[in-house]
């Protein structure tokens, strides 16, 4: 029996592009003379969510507070959310390892870098961007939205969540709030903040909130989940840059678009996603407590069984994961799996094009009891398993 899909991603590794997937932030173009001048004595209202930061416990948490309602010019609210929160917002400069190259001339040495953007989201100088905005870094640098400039240090990044925390020393020009994501309207008026293409820093676009709870494939084994969709316009260089609303509250990060499906095929307009608030808060508290995200392992080499692969092998489910092995000790180890099983489901999580293996697994919690369904044999047997922590 032949597999030819990856094994389990490491961390570290970057994101592939799927349906043309592609990894920024957020946006370009000036909000000009409003959301729209036939938004006339509109009344938003949105629940209060403010960032609580506890640095005794180096902790972020989101606590919904009473509501807050807008009732003023649509247009006024816009401008008004902006400078409340674009003060907060930087550009990132990852500086990467410097590279040599063999030419005509002889040796040439450059350091590439690129760029994203960030918001910061405490007093205490902690920004938030993301993951891919940092990856294989050097050293990293922010601009402010005043022009001037400060080193930044790492402080850990989540690549399943796709969310990095990086820090400054000194005092901040502002700290962004993070809203209650969960309170979203399909339809409710956002706007993106972020540097388009590096030179154009700290550029408003607007849209609306266009759907709630997308799920994207990254192409690495595992897709982003529980995503908020946008139409507000987006161009490389944004990622990490915030999606608010007309409170004035980070209720997202912008993170990627979908432009089309390749040569030939329909080109995509008007399809950002960001990262809910609330994962953010989550992710971000354990990022600055810990430097990472504990997530759950099982401890296996695997390769991913497709619906084409299944028929090729006359296996009787579409999706699962070939065991190849199981690590000595490992959770999988432990509950009996072998090689040559195949996982299809985890808990309650069948794994699925919608649920990838990775997802179904990173869905519980370390330490988690919970059962494994694997096919050996012609017959799904039922294991217990208590998850581990994954290895750093």
């Amino acid at each position: 029996m032949e597999f030819h899909e990856p094994p389990e991603p490491r961390h570290g590794v970057g994101y592939g592009v799927v349906v043309a997937l592609v990894l920024i932030g957020l946006l370009v173009g000036a909000l000009g003379g409003g959301v729209a001048g036939a938004l006339i004595a509109t009344s938003v209202v949105q629940q209060s969510a403010p960032l609580g930061i506890s640095t005794g416990q180096s902790s972020i948490r989101v606590e919904p507070a009473a509501q807050t309602t807008v009732s003023v010019d649509a247009s006024t609210a816009a401008v008004q959310a902006v400078q409340k929160v674009r003060p907060a917002v930087v550009t990132v400069i990852n500086i990467m390892p410097r590279q040599r190259s063999f030419g005509f001339f002889g040796v040439t040495e450059t350091q590439p870098r690129s760029s994203g953007s960030g918001v910061i989201i405490s007093p205490q100088g902690y920004i938030v961007t993301n993951n891919h905005v940092v990856e294989n870094h050097e050293s990293l640098e922010v601009i402010y939205a005043d022009g001037s400039t400060a080193p930044a240090a790492f402080v850990g990044a989540d690549r399943f969540a796709d969310l990095s925390v990086i820090k400054v020393e000194g005092a901040v020009p502002a700290v962004a709030e993070l809203g209650d994501s969960g309170a979203l309207q399909i339809g409710e008026t956002v706007m993106a903040i972020g540097s388009a293409l590096e030179d154009f820093k700290n550029t408003v676009t607007a849209g609306v909130v266009s759907a709630i709870g997308r799920s994207l494939a990254t192409g690495n084994g595992f897709s982003l989940e529980n995503m908020i969709q946008t139409d507000a316009a987006i161009n490389h260089g944004n990622s990490g840059g915030p999606l608010i609303n007309l409170a004035g509250q980070v209720i997202g990060i912008n993170t990627a678009i979908v432009r089309g499906s390749g040569f030939g095929g329909d080109v995509a307009e008007g399809l950002g996603f960001a990262i809910p608030a609330l994962i953010v808060s989550d992710v971000a508290s354990q990022l600055i407590a810990n430097g990472y995200v504990d997530r759950p392992y099982l401890g296996i080499n695997y390769q991913l069984v497709t619906p084409e692969i299944a028929r090729a092998n006359g296996l009787p489910m579409d999706w699962g994961v070939y065991v190849e092995a199981a690590e000595p000790g490992s959770a999988a180890d432990q509950a009996g799996v072998r090689a040559g099983d195949i996982i299809t489901a985890i808990g309650s999580d069948q794994i699925s094009a919608e649920a990838p293996f990775v997802n179904a697994l990173i869905r519980h919690a370390v330490n988690e009891q919970t059962t494994l369904s694997v096919w050996r044999d012609g017959e799904t047997l039922t294991l217990e398993v208590t998850l581990q922590g994954r290895p750093r």
